[in-house]
This record gives structure tokens, C-alpha cells and sequence, in this order.
């Protein structure tokens, strides 16, 4: 199947009949919104959330029309590698950027602070649970949390080395939601290189464009996945992808969710502490609410 064909993800709208390169298939530049040269704040996040981050942006330009903002929404490592090099390498185009305000779990901040990037760091949101990401329609009827086991079901996940946060946060819920039901799942022992790729496809560096993307190219029936994201597939790509919930239903899971906080890089610049006031109001919990994910209170 052809590349996924992703929105227009940027804090300020598209503009009508602005030129645009991009090659679907090679487009590695879904994750970087804006232009770096104009923007007054620039903004690195995590970004399993980024559908949120987007309208949250949206809404602080259109209080703020004269700030423009530039936003990655990579994983932390990434980010991480970007800040602590001052730039970064994509493909042949050299982007040389530091951020105001920086979102990430909790211990990517503490590392920050240790460095003397941030002073402090607040909670910001979190996850609800984690979801079985399928084809529409569900041809191979997984209904659960025992489907995983079938022998002709092939399963998604994050990497474990290069996206450690978000699999450690799906292999340990798995594991918890395993264990209450009564299905071992071996594949999660197996240390990356010893898995099965016939039964399990790992991803190689964003799971939050890859997991869709591979159901899409049939090199896999489920995708283990964050609530929030499923939603975000399901309404952007609606003839394509739906999900069930590992136990059937919509329940506690048992397992810690997962939650990313918030804080000024430096003094944050002219404009990150109006952002990060914003981050933290009503309205962006309702933003973030409307997007399947929770304030942490």
C-alpha cells in the first residue's frame, strides 16, 4: 500500500497554494512543524500526543497571533540529541534550533535539570490506556488480549532500544494485563534480535507513524498502541484502521500510565512562560480531554 497521506500538522493552518516537496514513502520530516527561521518559540516534545500538542499550539497562536512557533514531536532521545548538540541532520538538510519550552516524561526532565537545562518541571498530562490497533473491519477478529498468541496473528510494537519509553510502557502493561488473564506472553522476554519477525515487527524509530503505517502494508494484523493514538488513527484515517481494548472493554488496566511534564528550558525566552501557562490551563485539559488523555492532578 501507498505511504500513509498524514494531515497538515503545523501551529499556524496551512496556506493555500504554498509550494510542498515531499516523496510519501520518504518524507522524514513529519515530526518537524513550522518554520524554524520566524518562529519566536520553539517547542521539542515527545510526541505520542502530538495531535493535542497541535491544536494546543494552534490555540496559543490564535491568542498570540504574533508568535509564530516551530515544535518537534520526536521521541525523547531524539529531542535529547537535538538539544545537547544545539542541531540535527535531516537527510541532507542541516537544522540548527534550540528550544523555549521542552514536554517529556518525567525522567528525560530530571536528566535536564541534572544538566542545568531546566530548574524545574511540572506535571503535565497522561495516558488513559493502552489499545489493540486493527485494520477496519478487524479480518482477523482480535478481540483481545489472548488473540496475541494466535499463530497467524502478527503484532506491532515500538522499539526497545530506540523508542525505550514508549515500549517499556506497553511491555509492562502487557505484561500486567498477561498475567490477570492468564496468557503468558513470551515474545516479551525475548531480548531485541531474538524475536520471531514473523510474529512480531518491531519499529525502527517514530511508532506513532509506523505502527499505522505498517497495518496499512499488511506487515502486520494489530499494533500495540496508546488509546489516544488509536483515536487519532481512527479519525483522520476512518476507512482504514479501528481498535479494541485488551480485555474487551474499557476498564482499569492496572498499569501506570503514562505521563509527560512540562518545563522552561533556560529562562524560556520572551514567550515560554506565556506557553507554559497556557499548557497548564483549562482550556488546553479540555483540548487534550477531547484527544482521548487526562490531566495528571
Amino acid at each position: 500500500m501507498a505511504a500513509l497521506d498524514w494531515p497538515y500538522e503545523g501551529a499556524l493552518p496551512a496556506v493555500q497554494d504554498t509550494p510542498r516537496f515531499l516523496q510519501a514513502g520518504s518524507n522524514i520530516c513529519l515530526d518537524f512543524h513550522g518554520d524554524p527561521i520566524r518562529a519566536k518559540l520553539t517547542v521539542f516534545s515527545d510526541g505520542n500526543h502530538h495531535m493535542a500538542l497541535q491544536e494546543t499550539l494552534r490555540s496559543f497562536v490564535a491568542a498570540y497571533p504574533m508568535v509564530d512557533v516551530f515544535y518537534l514531536t520526536t521521541p525523547p532521545r531524539v529531542a535529547m540529541q537535538v538539544l545537547r548538540s544545539g542541531c540535527l541532520n535531516i537527510g541532507n538538510l542541516h537544522l540548527s534550533v534550540q528550544p523555549h519550552v521542552f514536554i517529556s516524561p518525567p525522567a528525560v526532565l530530571e536528566q535536564m535539570v541534572a544538566e542545568g537545562r531546566m530548574t524545574v518541571h511540572q506535571p503535565f498530562m497522561r495516558s488513559t490506556g493502552i489499545v489493540l490497533l486493527v485494520k477496519k473491519g478487524n479480518p482477523k477478529s482480535i478481540l483481545g488480549i489472548s488473540d496475541l498468541h494466535r499463530d497467524d496473528v502478527r503484532l506491532f510494537m515500538s522499539n526497545p532500544v530506540t523508542e525505550t519509553v514508549s515500549y517499556q510502557a506497553y511491555a509492562d502493561c502487557l505484561r500486567n494485563l498477561s498475567m490477570r488473564s492468564g496468557h503468558a506472553l513470551d515474545f516479551l522476554d525475548h531480548q531485541p534480535g531474538q524475536h520471531d519477525p514473523a510474529k512480531l515487527d518491531y519499529g525502527e524509530t517514530i511508532h506513532h507513524r509506523e505502527a499505522p503505517q505498517c497495518l496499512a502494508d499488511d506487515r502486520a494484523d494489530v499494533a500495540v498502541v496508546y488509546f489516544h493514538l488509536a483515536l487519532r488513527y481512527k479519525r483522520i484515517f476512518p476507512n482504514l484502521f479501528d481498535f479494541v481494548w485488551p480485555t474487551g472493554s474499557v476498564g482499569d488496566q492496572g498499569c501506570d500510565a503514562s505521563q509527560f511534564n512540562c518545563g522552561l528550558v533556560g529562562n524560556g525566552g520572551v514567550w515560554g512562560g506565556k506557553l507554559l501557562e497556557h499548557l497548564l490551563s483549562d482550556e488546553v485539559a479540555s483540548i487534550y480531554r477531547s484527544h482521548g488523555l487526562e490531566s495528571v492532578s
